[in-house]
């Protein structure tokens, strides 16, 4: 089956799972305590015919069937909600708030491939040596710690106590004039403006944050490649291939090639995971992505992002989910063919 076909196929098979995220997340908006009618009322002093016109207006005076069904239709047609915090329509919030989560995530994603691939394969090659002993121990702690925990320590670390970092406070110095908005990422923009100052500012507010996730997220990666390749280099063909007389490099090759099937699954689950889990540190981070837009929401009460932000992280795990199939063909092409 050619890639367009299979993309096509597992596109079709994500439907199914998009629609129950979209069920689910709306059910549990409207089990959640807090009454969007009740916050949106004008001061404590509104009354209950008051709030009882606000819930019409919205529509939550309707059956729960009744809402989701017009729901449902709305996302059919582009319509993802209005935020009451930003009086925005949520897909406009959400857009606008992407490029900052993206920006994070990539640079913790390459941060954790940096480190957790060469870790791995250094720990497998040179089994219970000190390589091997860092991975273990690093792999442990960022299994063992939460990324909050990770994030807040680095804060008091490098900004409280050295003083190395600036502080806390989102994606660029507040004195500072933004660059031109090209591609919506701060730093690459800063850079295509010629930008030092601006660049600068994007760089320091970038590190700490994607040290952070990428303390939490290079745990599973390391551990994978290191048994991947352990694995690999103890099978049959590689055997073969030493007593056979392969210069030993070309061994090695071979045996990182065979080994990267299972390390892009984890490295695609370990992305997608970021997507959704960089909740916290946007916030101790004051970062203006969206996962602290729906933390806030959350607090609000405004149950229009929160089931926007499920939505727009359900299809970029569709999007990686594709991704990764396409790079599995690319590697082997026998597993291209079985899918």
């Amino acid at each position: 089956m050619s890639i367009a076909g299979r993309a096509a196929n597992r596109v079709l098979a994500t439907v199914p799972v998009l629609l129950g995220a979209v069920v689910f997340t709306f059910l549990l908006t409207h089990v959640l305590p807090g009454d969007p009618a009740a916050f949106l009322a004008s001061g404590p002093s509104a009354g209950p015919e008051e709030i009882a016109q606000i819930r019409a207006r919205m529509g939550l005076d309707q059956p729960l069937a009744v809402q989701l069904q017009h729901y449902l239709y709305a996302l059919v047609h582009g319509d993802w909600g209005q935020s009451h915090m930003t009086g925005q329509p949520v897909l406009t919030d959400l857009w606008q708030r992407l490029p900052a989560t993206l920006e994070l995530t990539f640079a913790a994603f390459a941060l954790t491939l940096a480190v957790a691939l060469p870790l791995g394969a250094a720990a497998a090659l040179r089994p219970r040596s000190i390589w091997d002993r860092a991975c273990t121990l690093l792999t442990v702690g960022g299994s063992c710690m939460p990324s909050f925990v990770i994030a807040l320590l680095l804060i008091y670390v490098f900004y409280f106590l050295l003083g190395w970092s600036p502080e806390p406070t989102g994606r660029i110095d507040a004195m500072l004039a933004p660059p031109p908005q090209v591609t919506g990422f701060m730093f690459v923009d800063a850079l295509l403006a010629w930008r030092w100052d601006a660049l600068g500012s994007a760089a320091g507010r970038l590190l700490l944050p994607s040290v952070a996730m990428a303390f939490f997220s290079l745990a599973p990666v390391a551990r994978l490649t290191r048994a991947s390749l352990l694995g690999v280099l103890r099978s049959d063909p590689v055997r073969t291939a030493r007593a056979l007389g392969l210069p030993p490099r070309a061994a090695l090759a071979n045996a990182l090639h065979l080994a990267l099937l299972p390390v892009v699954t984890s490295a695609g689950m370990v992305f997608s995971y970021m997507l959704s889990a960089n909740v916290v540190i946007e916030k101790v981070f004051a970062w203006p992505g969206i996962g602290s837009y729906a933390l806030d929401a959350l607090m609000a009460a405004d149950h229009a992002p929160l089931q926007g932000f499920v939505l727009l992280v359900a299809l970029l795990f569709v999007f990686v989910n594709l991704l990764v199939d396409v790079l599995h063909g690319r590697i082997d092409p026998r597993a291209g063919a079985g899918a």
